[in-house]
């Protein structure tokens, strides 16, 4: 599987995760001390999603346009 796919797949899922919480927010809670914060995972997951399309760019190269002009 080519760095490119592997990038594309990263970012579809990240998406989707993004997609579900803003569909269906749920509220912070505490369970045994330890703190949920969905607002925080959000925030992660969409810092994640700006990396890898970042990432899914440069894995395309830098690509330059060849140009022919005639002078006459």
């Amino acid at each position: 599987m080519s760095v490119e796919t592997q990038l594309d797949t990263a970012i579809l899922n990240v998406a989707t995760l993004i997609a579900t919480i803003t569909a269906d927010p749920k509220p912070n809670y505490t369970v045994d001390n330890q703190k949920v914060d969905w607002g925080d995972y959000l925030e992660i997951l969409t810092n994640k999603l700006s990396i890898l399309q970042k990432a899914r760019q440069l894995a395309g190269g830098p690509f330059q346009r060849a140009t022919r002009m005639i002078s006459r």
